[in-house]
């Protein structure tokens, strides 16, 4: 499926001298950006791309492969949404910002920062089922170089949020995931994967262990009717045994607090001592008068960071209270895309999905040791013996001058023979080259290896390169 446009009005590129023309990061001018946005999530993915023009050197096997993809993508794109309702992308992330919808779908829901948001000059956009800003006052690149050297306030409320009570809560959750979550410690969390039975990944999580006898879970909104189905039905079966496991939805805003400056901000307005708070641990405490948060140090642009938990009817409180201070800028979906990409993360439905394994999607590092010993995730007799394997497809990084790399770009080899697909692509704010995601033939796949990258139909050049492009800067305790 093609990336879709949404149009942003204002200055979303401009010049920090007064005067100068407004310019995209492919040059183009004027006084509208096109931002160009990965598709829904619904969408099933696709390992190949089209291939209209191509290289006498492709073999016939990777024509057919890529042709076939490239034509059930296209037939998704038009039944899709007759299959599964309004088409529901990836939460947390840029992947799913859609055209205002028409009068036979759904109406978008509303965060509690909804009406917060507008007051701010929030240019709101229709984002898996939810309205959304994509971008405030300030443009993307303004935000996106904020959140480095500063820090900056996401609403992240659409996302999925699950408690798992009782004594059997970690056997349910492990009959799902890949990690080892009898191993966490009180309040530790990890980054984990829901996999099916071929080792494709249903959706990307964290789980907490809290010390308040529940696990919290923080899923993606665009998977949130797959990934609820799974755990009820999972509960149900278990209950059914005798186990004892139940669920909760918690009805909570999530805001993400993301940058260097984020525990100063922050440590102003609790009591607890942050230093203490690292990098995937949780507490609960009181934030700027809001008893009752779960402050999470985690995030998804590479930078420092916390996630909070908030009742919903203390949101904007919460909101207004860290924008007080300068440091505090409000972010959208554009500039949490291109900090993610940046710092090499995944975006679901595009660089992951159920036809990817976590090994292809070098995600490796989430499958627990215990796990991989015992082989009793779901997929695990399929995922276990790629870690040793010569694998046919592997998600890496690409660097490249020139013309912006975008979703669905061809990839090849030197001599033109088409080997892999861009799956996520930006032009880097920080490093002023373009960065991207893809999936390449194993044999590509070392870091340096030169590679082509065909961009509105001319190729250019490109290098495998390492993630993340921009060093993380997570807390942690050495």
């Amino acid at each position: 499926m093609d990336s879709i446009k949404c149009s942003v009005r204002g200055k979303p590129w401009r010049s920090d001298r007064a005067g100068s023309e407004t310019k995209d990061p492919s040059g183009q001018k004027g006084g509208e950006t096109e931002l160009h946005l990965p598709p829904s999530s619904a969408a099933p993915p696709s390992g190949g791309c089209a291939v209209t023009e191509q290289s006498p050197s492709l073999g016939s096997g990777l024509r057919v492969r890529w042709k076939m993809q490239r034509l059930r993508s296209a037939a998704w794109r038009l039944l899709g949404p007759l299959c599964v309702g309004a088409a529901r992308g990836r939460s947390g992330h840029l992947g799913a910002a859609r055209r205002p919808l028409s009068s036979g779908q759904e109406p978008l829901k509303k965060t509690p920062l909804f009406d917060f948001h507008q007051s701010h000059g929030g240019k709101m956009v229709s984002f898996a089922g939810w309205s959304l800003p994509v971008q405030h006052r300030d443009s993307h690149l303004e935000s996106h170089l904020h959140t480095r050297k500063h820090c900056s306030l996401f609403d992240v409320s659409h996302m999925l949020q699950t408690k798992i009570f009782g004594q059997d809560r970690v056997k349910l959750m492990e009959s799902l995931v890949v990690s080892d979550i009898a191993e966490l410690k009180p309040n530790q969390g990890t980054l984990t994967l829901f996999t099916n039975e071929e080792g494709g990944i249903i959706d990307d999580l964290i789980v907490t262990n809290t010390s308040d006898g529940y696990l919290y879970v923080v899923s993606n909104a665009g998977c949130r009717e797959k990934d609820m189905a799974l755990m009820q039905n999972k509960a149900s079966e278990l209950r059914s045994a005798g186990c004892d496991v139940n669920l909760e939805v918690i009805d909570n805003a999530l805001i993400a607090l993301q940058g260097p400056s984020t525990a100063q901000v922050l440590q102003a307005g609790v009591s607890d001592d942050l230093r203490k708070l690292t990098f995937m641990t949780s507490a609960v405490m009181d934030v700027f008068g809001v008893p009752g948060c779960r402050v999470t140090r985690c995030g998804y642009t590479g930078e420092d960071g916390v996630e909070i938990s908030v009742p919903a009817e203390r949101a904007v409180h919460l909101a207004e209270a860290l924008l007080e201070n300068k440091e505090v800028k409000l972010a959208g979906l554009a500039a949490r895309d291109s900090l993610r990409l940046e710092a090499g993360l995944c975006l679901y439905g595009n660089d992951i999905d159920e036809h990817t394994t976590p090994v292809e999607g070098s995600l490796g590092w989430t499958l627990g040791k215990r796990r991989k010993a015992a082989m009793d995730f779901p997929g695990a007799a399929i995922v276990v013996p790629q870690i040793k394997r010569k694998l046919s497809r592997k998600r890496v990084g690409l660097m490249s001058t020139g013309a912006p790399i975008r979703q669905h770009c061809i990839i090849l080899n030197t001599e033109g023979a088409v080997i892999g697909e861009i799956t996520s692509g930006c032009p880097s704010p920080c490093l002023k080259k373009n960065v991207a995601m893809g999936y390449v033939d194993g044999n590509y796949s070392k870091v340096g290896t030169p590679l082509l990258v065909e961009v509105r139909k001319k190729q250019q050049e490109a290098v495998v390169s390492k993630m993340p492009f921009v060093p993380t800067r997570y807390y942690t305790l050495k």
